[in-house]
């Protein structure tokens, strides 16, 4: 059933592809997915849904858990299959009440939740994406993993397993930063086992035309990378870049195969002007309120509802 605010909304919206001038349309809604070791009920991921209300009152806001248990969201961040969780996440997004009931919805992910969500608008995108927003997010992967803190006992007893064979059924089954590790040095192993990123980045033989399409179809896609990022080895996997654990030399996306031959519609989108790197001071999740409520000004605008393309339009 949709809801009476985004009755309205679409209502308002189809006003205006037929001319007739209304009153500006609702925020669309903010879907928020959190980084490794974090909740969807943390006081930061909480603090940024309650910025986003604040800038644009009547924003919706959904922080995607895969647990309603504080404890049980978290760990799903270091333990699962990437795959299942994505589909559920999928379709929780599609049956709710008031999600399912926007023409399109924006999207910010922090750190692992960016390829996630990326993820998202490539296999399922219902509903669809207007903006997509990632910060410090492992586009291309990492080679490295994270180091622990002391008392992290989840961290470590992930890091543990992760010591073992990563390329095999039970990290790439079981552990969540596996599914998204990428060794240059061993692209054939990370194009043979691996079950999350291998797929969502195209780089394997079979490409899924879908995903480049739903990419494409993004009104924009904003990169953010921490220039002092110590946590994500290579930061900039954040850009899609691809770095030489030796040398140090650093392939940009735009010099790569995944760009020049658009295995994800990165290429198209980025020639509509819709892609964006964006670089910020500070060490991962460094983040100010002013950074923030300054994103959320320039891209979730209720104004810019009204350069949805068309097919987001209709519901």
């Amino acid at each position: 059933m949709l809801s009476t605010k985004y009755i309205g909304a679409v209502l308002c919206l189809s006003s205006l592809v037929h001319g007739i001038a209304l009153p500006d349309p609702l925020p669309l809604p903010l879907i928020i997915w959190h980084g490794l070791g974090d909740s969807y009920d943390s006081e930061g991921i909480e603090n940024v849904a309650s910025l986003a209300e604040s800038t644009f009152p009547g924003t919706y806001t959904y922080t995607i858990r895969l647990s309603n248990d504080t404890s049980s969201d978290r760990s799903a961040s270091f333990f699962g299959n990437l795959t299942e969780q994505l589909s559920s996440v999928c379709e929780t997004l599609r049956t709710h009440p008031v999600i399912s009931a926007a023409p399109a919805v924006n999207a910010i992910g922090f750190s692992q939740g960016g390829q996630f969500l990326r993820a998202y608008v490539e296999r399922c995108n219902v509903p669809p994406v207007a903006t997509l927003v990632t910060f410090g997010a492992q586009h291309n992967g990492i080679s490295r993993f994270q180091a622990c803190k002391p008392a992290d006992w989840l961290c470590h007893a992930s890091s543990s397993l992760l010591r073992g064979n990563v390329w095999g059924a039970l990290a790439q089954s079981r552990l969540v930063p596996a599914q998204y590790y990428r060794d240059p040095e061993a692209l054939e192993d990370y194009l043979a086992s691996s079950n999350f990123l291998a797929d969502v980045n195209n780089e394997r033989t079979q490409k899924n035309a879908t995903y480049a399409v739903n990419i494409r179809q993004l009104r924009k896609f904003v990169m953010f990378l921490f220039a002092d990022d110590e946590t994500v080895i290579p930061k900039e996997s954040g850009w899609f870049a691809e770095v030489n654990d030796t040398t140090g030399d650093i392939t940009p996306l735009w010099q790569r195969d995944l760009y020049t031959q658009d295995w994800l519609g990165l290429r198209a989108l980025a020639e509509k002007d819709g892609l964006e790197y964006r670089a910020v001071e500070g060490k991962h999740m460094q983040l100010s309120e002013d950074l923030l409520v300054g994103v959320f000004e320039k891209y979730f605008s209720p104004a810019d509802t009204r350069q949805l393309p068309q097919e987001q339009l209709e519901l």
